[in-house]
């Protein structure tokens, strides 16, 4: 089994798209609060990977992507801060691993190849919220981040109900 982690470019991610609404879908599928509401097919999620890959040209974001044996399966994002007193700082969003590719190491894999991409781009600080009791709570600490704190129904689950989320840091180098 074949595993590539890659930092994408604009045009990879948009080569990229229907993989990456596919693994997008079945995450929200799957219970991830992600920002997107049931139901959630992978069309519906094209014209967020085509804002993803606008972001990613501007240099606003950057995107790490995992693939098996040549399709993206995983993907994680680091928003770039771009007022002028953070430009040490950015935003990790979207952890996602297809359910059928989990349990390789995908995740952590993808989580080290985008800490030192923002490093590489100046970032000394990432930040992170996640919703509280998910899967992807559990991870972060693992991974060397530090949990702050817990905000009260802070967003929706895909198929409603308030969830709260909780806040994590890391420092890069």
């Amino acid at each position: 089994m074949t595993v590539t982690i890659r930092i994408l470019n604009a045009a990879e991610t948009r080569a990229a798209i229907a993989d990456l609404s596919e693994t997008l879908s079945d995450c929200v599928n799957g219970g991830a609060s992600l920002g997107f509401m049931l139901p959630f097919e992978p069309e519906d999620a094209a014209g967020y990977w085509q804002e993803i890959a606008d972001a990613v040209e501007k240099g606003g974001i950057i995107l790490a992507a995992a693939e098996l044996e040549g399709k993206v399966v995983g993907t994680v994002q680091v928003g770039l801060a771009s007022k002028p007193n953070q430009p040490h700082r950015g935003d990790l969003m979207k952890l996602l691993v297809h359910r059928s590719a989990r349990g390789l190491g995908l995740s952590r894999k993808l989580m080290e190849a985008v800490e030192a991409e923002a490093a590489r781009r100046g970032r000394t600080l990432l930040v992170l919220d996640t919703a509280t009791g998910s899967d992807a709570e559990k991870i972060y600490p693992r991974f060397g981040w530090e949990r702050v704190g817990v905000i009260p129904d802070y967003a929706l689950w895909p198929q409603g109900g308030f969830c709260a989320t909780t806040l994590f840091y890391k420092r890069v180098a």
